[in-house]
């Protein structure tokens, strides 16, 4: 039996749906090793494990902090595991033992949120390349969503492609969990599920869904997150450029996350960069048609079940969402193969490609 310590502080994040579902799987694959489960004390009721064998660990050291270079190195040391997976880059960069990590995508090294502080940002992005090229070589392997993340990884840290395995996420819609209506000013409206950083292209869709009010007066745009600094930004923005029927809901619960997605005239991901796009795969998972930016890793997740247009240019954003409110034989065959495209993807086979992962590293210590 081996002693596998898995980093799950981002569990209750926006990448937290990948650890609360690889978790679920992982204890229903694995009855033979001993897992160590670690989260921030806020969260230490957020995943409940019913296999014995997993046992949850309270971690409480911020992402990029001393406390996490110092305190979680030190309590990795004191737990002696065989094998660590980070689920994501943030570790401590002095960790010596064995370890596999997920690299979910590349943006903070790539992007910029104007509602941080500039310098403060800049010398993250600088301490995560310092991170994210050293864990290329401490990581016994690196897990990727994508393909696109695989050879942009890759390519950056110039690292063997063998180095490297790509476990696709997925989506589902939760069964036995009701929809609960949530009240909006319109009844017809276009749906977006995420946080806003400027990467997001949140202004631009924006700009988009006003162009179409010349030929859809009723349509509205729906913004779900819960609010911060940037959704709080964007909505200052709407209001100043005198837009109408955009509508931010702020926290939502998942029954009425529920209701929205199967509600939605369209999904729209309109994002700039992307390491996976689960919320679009999420909302074909509900029967929604999506229109999506074809940026990055999107066409490889959603194939053909997306219509897609450049996110850069609103005038093709505007005239792609268009097309799918205005030819309902479109509609209705987007909606059909985004649910063949959703059933390609499994929380289960990402558990037991993870697994398989976890039992190389293993095999290569003995």
């Amino acid at each position: 039996m081996s002693h596998i310590v898995i980093d799950a502080r981002i569990i209750n994040s926006t990448t937290g749906r990948y650890v609360e579902r690889l978790l679920t799987y992982l204890e229903k694959i694995d009855t033979s090793n001993q897992y160590t489960v670690l989260v921030p004390t806020k969260d230490a009721g957020y995943w409940k494990p019913s296999n014995p064998n997993f046992t949850i660990k309270t971690a409480d050291f911020a992402n990029y902090s001393f406390g996490e270079q110092l305190g979680l190195l030190r309590l990795l040391r004191k737990l002696r595991p065989d094998l660590v997976h980070f689920c994501m880059p943030q570790q401590p960069i002095l960790y010596q033992g064995a370890h596999v990590t997920t690299v979910h995508d590349l943006t903070l090294l790539q992007t910029y949120n104007s509602d941080k502080n500039w310098l403060v940002y800049h010398i993250k992005q600088l301490v995560g390349m310092i991170v994210f090229k050293r864990i290329a070589k401490t990581s016994a392997h690196i897990i990727t969503p994508t393909h696109f993340v695989k050879d942009s990884y890759g390519e950056f840290a110039h690292i063997s492609p063998q180095k490297i395995t790509v476990t696709y996420e997925a989506a589902d819609a939760p069964e036995g969990l009701q929809s609960t209506a949530y009240k909006l000013p319109f009844t017809k409206y276009l749906l977006y599920v995420g946080q806003q950083s400027d990467y997001k292209n949140i202004r631009r869709l924006g700009d988009a869904h006003q162009k179409l009010l010349k030929d859809h007066s009723e349509l509205g745009l729906v913004l779900v997150g819960k609010k911060t600094a940037m959704h709080i930004k964007n909505e200052q923005y709407f209001q100043k450029q005198g837009y109408t029927n955009i509508h931010f809901t702020d926290f939502v619960t998942n029954e009425q996350l529920r209701w929205l997605y199967e509600h939605c005239t369209t999904y729209v991901f309109p994002s700039l960069m992307e390491g996976f796009g689960l919320p679009g795969l999420e909302a074909m998972a509900h029967g929604a048609p999506v229109v999506s930016s074809n940026s990055t890793c999107l066409p490889e997740v959603y194939g053909d079940a997306a219509w897609y247009f450049d996110p850069e240019d609103t005038n093709d954003m505007a005239e792609r969402i268009n097309q799918v409110l205005s030819d309902e034989k479109l509609r209705v065959q987007l909606i059909k193969r985004g649910d063949l495209q959703v059933k390609k993807y499994s929380w289960h086979k990402t558990a037991q490609q993870t697994h398989a992962v976890y039992l190389d590293a293993l095999r290569k210590q003995d």
